[in-house]
């Protein structure tokens, strides 16, 4: 069986890193690379796209909000297509990059609050997927099970991957639990191997008051900015290897 790990990486901007990408390079098979917005910048992103070539990274655009203070998890009021349009500026900015240092965009992953915007509103979700089909039709979109932007995509005639988040909380209806809520992040050693192990060997994930859930992903996202993130992704690695999986980047993986 061949898994994807993922991580966002390149949120920090100018002199400040938010967690050491390097390091954390040498661990993923695919990097969603921030795209100016709310982390990165120009550097940031080209020192992503060589890092990646380097170490045979798939490298997908991670595009957000223009929010910096915030993240890109604070939702602003914008209309649908000046979301499209700062989507696709995003996009444009890190495929160019990309080229120029001899490799290719191979997926997309939204970032927080503009995915979020995105995966309640099944037209907007429509409008921003037929975006990504007319730019580059081979991108793979990364998507949570059964959500507005997974069946948009499909309807769009792109391939997706679904993610399993190995340092974030579910509830009983298979919803991330908000951040800043008792248990929403996952960082402790035991408690992530027992999760990584149990979504390879049976594919479910157990929520946060017990039930089990159903956890239908070929990849694993661990974010950059949960403290602990670099060991973290040590510890999924090592239990995608301990299990007899192997790495492989996300457009390998899409269907």
């Amino acid at each position: 069986m061949k898994i994807d790990l993922n991580s966002d990486m390149g949120e920090g901007f100018g002199p400040y890193r938010l967690c050491d990408d390097d390091a954390m390079m040498k661990l993923v098979s695919s990097a969603n690379i921030a795209c100016g917005f709310h982390g990165g910048d120009p550097d940031t992103m080209a020192r992503m796209v060589r890092l990646a070539k380097q170490n045979g990274v798939g490298i997908g655009a991670h595009p957000g909000l223009p929010d910096r203070t915030g993240f890109g998890r604070r939702e602003l009021p914008f209309q649908p297509d000046e979301l499209r349009q700062q989507m696709l500026y995003q996009l444009g900015a890190l495929i160019a990059i990309a080229k120029s240092e001899g490799v290719e965009v191979g997926h997309f992953s939204f970032h927080a609050a503009m995915g979020n915007m995105v995966n309640r509103d099944p037209v907007l979700a429509d409008m921003m997927m037929n975006a990504i089909s007319a730019v580059d039709p081979k991108l793979v979109v990364f998507v949570t099970p059964q959500s507005e932007i997974e069946k948009a995509a499909k309807r769009a005639g792109l391939k997706t991957l679904a993610l399993f988040l190995a340092d974030r909380a579910y509830d009983a209806k298979g919803n991330l639990v908000a951040r800043g809520l008792p248990g929403a992040l996952v960082k402790d050693e035991l408690s992530v191997r027992a999760r990584v192990r149990r979504f390879l060997t049976d594919g479910t994930v157990e929520a946060i008051d017990g039930t089990i859930l159903a956890m239908p992903a070929r990849s694993i996202l661990v974010h950059s900015d949960t403290p602990g993130s670099l060991e973290l992704a040590g510890i999924v690695r090592s239990e995608i290897i301990a299990s007899g999986a192997t790495l492989a980047p996300a457009a390998e993986l899409a269907s």
